[in-house]
């Protein structure tokens, strides 16, 4: 199943460490430079659809600063969906190359 844009960039937010959400928010501006922003209300569904799949799950982790904090963990399924939905997506982009499609100037 494709992954909607806030699904597939809390999955790249999670392949390098756990994260609660607020850290998802500031990991997804940062990369992307501020031109992603997850605002909470998005975040939280898409999380509780997520680990309603098995695409990630929560640690049980407790910070200490703020118990409140619910940490989450990409699992392995979770892995192999975001490595499909990367395939699909440069497919995509393979096939409009082909088709004479290239990036505006300026942009990737």
């Amino acid at each position: 199943m494709p992954l909607s844009p806030q699904q597939f960039e809390i999955l790249l937010s999670l392949t390098d460490d756990d994260r609660h959400g607020y850290g998802i928010i500031q990991d997804v501006s940062a990369r992307t430079g501020g031109a992603v922003r997850l605002g909470t209300g998005a975040l939280y569904t898409a999380i509780a659809g997520l680990a309603a799949t098995g695409l990630i799950r929560e640690t049980g982790r407790v910070d200490e600063a703020d118990a409140r904090r619910r940490y989450y963990r990409l699992t392995a399924v979770g892995r192999r969906e975001l490595e499909a939905e990367v395939t699909r997506l440069e497919a995509l982009i393979d096939k409009a190359r082909r088709k004479g499609v290239r990036p505006m100037k300026g942009r990737p």
